[in-house]
Parts: structure tokens; C-alpha cells; sequence
């Protein structure tokens, strides 16, 4: 069965969970062999996590999660594409998830990578020039703001995505419309380990 949550509830027990976390007082809940029984012939997720892919942002750990909690997508620089955008949608339309979260974090590797290209012209190689040039938009609109700081440029891209996932699916806008479930963008502090809100599409 879905989970019962509305959007304001499920965002609440992210924010309680990354108090916990930053206090030090994290509870590890649903990390036990019955939780992992239970959970053998289905899921039911609160949330849908779509996250940086940097080492140091694992989502359950900063919002005190266990099995079943989560649904976890991540890309460098939480750049979306067909397959990030499939898999949000089948979060919220199959598994009726209430909430979606866009993750950044101050001092992202791949933002840095796309100011640096912006600033000395010279373009990366491979797979990395799709990341920079699908996150360029956002430095630039934070420089035109008069925002030249690193972590600014990645509110702006945290802000970006949120909106950019809401324009590119019509499954997930339409539920966001409807009340069943709300985008948040949200930026994390490697230092002190808190999630700030920077972004919010829907009823929270």
C-alpha cells in the first residue's frame, strides 16, 4: 500500500531525521532483518531523493533513513536526463511517492567544473562536457544576479533543476497540480551536515 503521507508530512520527517543527523543523536530506524522481511514484495517510499553524486551526500545517512524510506536517484551535479526524469516519474506516478527532492551541496565538484570552463574557455572531454553544459545555464544566471560565489551558483542550480524537472514532465507537474506530491529543492552543508530548503513547488 502507499505510503499515507502528504507532502508537508513527508518533508517534515526529512527535516526531523536531518536534525537528528546534525545533533548526532541519528537513530539508524528500519535498518533491522525484519524491516529488510517486510519489505521483500514491495516498497513503499516516502521520498524521492535525486541527489548529487558526491561521496559525502549520502541521503539516507544525512536524513536519518533506512530500508524502504528512500527512493534514491543520483547524477554529478543531480543533472537531469531521460533516465533521471524515468525513474522521478516512476517514483511518483507507480509507487505514489509524495515527495520529490532535488539534493545539492556546497563546493560541487561538477558546478566547479562548469565555472571553470565559463572562466578559462577550455571545454572537458567525454561524458563531463554534457554535465558542464547541462549546468553552465545556472552559473551564468547566478553571475547575472551578481552571485559570482561558488555555493550561490549552486543554490541557482539546485533552483534550476527543480523547475527544469517540473518542465520537462508533464507526470510530475501534473501530480504537483493535483496535491499528490511536491518538488523541494535543497542545498546541503558539508560542514555542518544541515539541508536547507532553497526551492519549493507544491503544498509543504
Amino acid at each position: 500500500m502507499p505510503t499515507s503521507l502528504t507532502p508537508a508530512q513527508a518533508w517534515q520527517k526529512l527535516l526531523d531525521g536531518n536534525a537528528r543527523f546534525v545533533a548526532g543523536t541519528s537513530v539508524h530506524p528500519n535498518q533491522d532483518a525484519a524491516r529488510r522481511s517486510s519489505l521483500v514484495n514491495e516498497q513503499n517510499p516516502f521520498a524521492i531523493i535525486f541527489g548529487c553524486s558526491d561521496s559525502r551526500l549520502a541521503a539516507e545517512i544525512i536524513f536519518d533513513l533506512g530500508l524502504g524510506d528512500a527512493f534514491v536517484v543520483r547524477t554529478a551535479g543531480h543533472v537531469l536526463g531521460d533516465a533521471v526524469i524515468g525513474s522521478l516519474e516512476y517514483g511518483v506516478d507507480v509507487l505514489n511517492v509524495p515527495l520529490v527532492v532535488i539534493l545539492g551541496h556546497d563546493s560541487c565538484g561538477a558546478v566547479t567544473a562548469a565555472k571553470n570552463t565559463i572562466d578559462t574557455g577550455v571545454m572537458p572531454r567525454g561524458g563531463l562536457r554534457d554535465l558542464v553544459e547541462r549546468i553552465t545555464p545556472s552559473v551564468l544566471a547566478a553571475r547575472r544576479a551578481g552571485n559570482d560565489d561558488l555555493n550561490d551558483m549552486v543554490i541557482e542550480n539546485v533552483r534550476q533543476s527543480s523547475e527544469r524537472l517540473l518542465d520537462s514532465s508533464r507526470a510530475i507537474s501534473e501530480a504537483v497540480d493535483a496535491g499528490r506530491t511536491a518538488v523541494v529543492g535543497v542545498a546541503y552543508r558539508l560542514a555542518d551536515g544541515r539541508a536547507d530548503l532553497v526551492a519549493g513547488h507544491g503544498a509543504l
